[in-house]
């Protein structure tokens, strides 16, 4: 077999972090439920586990797999994307300043602005599309830069090159939300990032059953240990099943993500045509400002998009409440298409736009899905 290093996305999917099971030839990893393993009687563990929330052979499964295909030296996982992004801010020290984007997950806003500002987090938010103002914002105490690319809900598009360039140049960090991406069509630490998170709930896990999150990092550091510390001293850690669940849908990330990115460009493109469509976010539309950069950095435009009807508010949940093919529900990746308001999940401090809906597409014939849209928008 090729080295790892040599191996494509589609091989390194079907084959990361699987072996076959020594006791009983199993070619599908078994489910290890157990909290607690055996001693030796010298008082050794000699199978390397001593308690699930320290490791578990279906977590440590995962992890390897989500490290080798985003070409990291490890992976830390945890049960929720939250909790992963959690974990990289919090191994950063009180008084630690963080450059994060305008235009972002409004979870990872709440964690930094609410949670860990009170505990002595400082953050700036900029636009992470202009480097300038990037750079203009680094502090003498700045520790990391958090790049969303592409971003939620209006789907930005960040230079990760420049963003680690001026990280590094500052003596902080990169890490870099590659959940809409997936390593499938982005692979953050190749453009120098020095940390990648993962929503595992997203496509990874792709059926919409298994709440999870990954960091990976390019470097075993103290930053890494400080991550895996919380993960496992914290308890943040996924079930035995769930680690179950992600890891056997990961052979298909590849077929699953292509597949959703060909049917998100064409439904991007009859949306910018629509009468009742006043633009479309797609970094695979050619009139998008950030395109060229897109198709530099990615290897595929993404299953996500999002788009701002004629209206308001109103007017945009007219259209999800019509729908009929497509669900209306939260979250994303998932082989079923769906679509949201995000201003009304996000509450009243969101800065979305009220007239957009975020689609989140999934692996229905396009054909069906652009007519469902296009009764929707009537």
């Amino acid at each position: 077999m090729k080295k790892t290093a040599t191996m494509k996305v589609e091989t390194l999917a079907v084959r990361a972090g699987r072996e076959i099971d020594a006791a009983s030839g199993a070619v599908a990893p078994p489910i290890n439920l157990s909290t607690t393993f055996e001693r030796a009687p010298d008082g050794s563990y000699p199978r390397g586990y001593i308690y699930t929330r320290s490791n578990n052979p279906n977590r440590a499964a995962l992890e390897a797999a989500c490290a080798k295909l985003e070409g990291g030296a490890s992976a830390a996982v945890f049960a929720s994307g939250s909790a992963a992004t959690y974990a990289v801010f919090q191994a950063l020290s009180p008084g630690a300043h963080v450059i994060a984007p305008a235009d972002i997950y409004y979870g990872t806003k709440h964690i930094l602005q609410s949670l860990l500002g009170r505990w002595g987090l400082e953050t700036s938010f900029v636009d992470m599309t202009d480097a300038d103002a990037v750079e203009q914002a680094v502090r003498s105490n700045t520790k990391l830069l958090w790049v969303e690319t592409p971003s939620n809900p209006r789907l930005k598009i960040s230079d990760i090159g420049r963003a680690a360039e001026i990280a590094h140049k500052a003596g902080a960090l990169l890490a870099c939300d590659n959940t809409w991406a997936t390593p499938v069509l982005q692979r953050p630490l190749e453009f120098g990032a020095d940390l990648v998170m993962h929503s595992t709930t997203k496509y990874l896990g792709g059926h919409s059953d298994a709440l999870g999150g990954c960091v990976i990092a390019k470097a075993e550091d103290e930053i890494v240990n400080r991550v895996r510390d919380f993960q496992t001293a914290g308890g943040a850690v996924p079930s035995p099943f769930d680690c179950w669940l992600v890891l056997r849908s990961i052979p298909t990330l590849p077929l699953r993500v292509r597949a959703q990115s060909e049917n998100a460009g064409r439904i991007a493109e009859f949306l910018s045509g629509h009468k009742r469509v006043r633009v479309v976010h797609y970094p695979g539309l050619r009139t998008n400002s950030t395109y060229e950069l897109a198709a530099r950095q990615m290897q595929g435009f993404g299953g996500m998009l999002s788009f701002e009807v004629e209206g308001g508010s109103r007017e945009a949940m007219e259209v999800a409440a019509k729908v009929k093919l497509i669900v209306r529900a939260t979250s994303l990746g998932g082989v079923e298409s769906s679509i949201e308001h995000r201003a009304s999940i996000e509450g009243k401090d969101s800065t979305t736009p009220q007239n957009l809906l975020r689609l989140s597409v999934g692996l229905e014939h396009v054909e069906d899905l652009i007519e469902d849209l296009d009764q929707a928008l009537g």
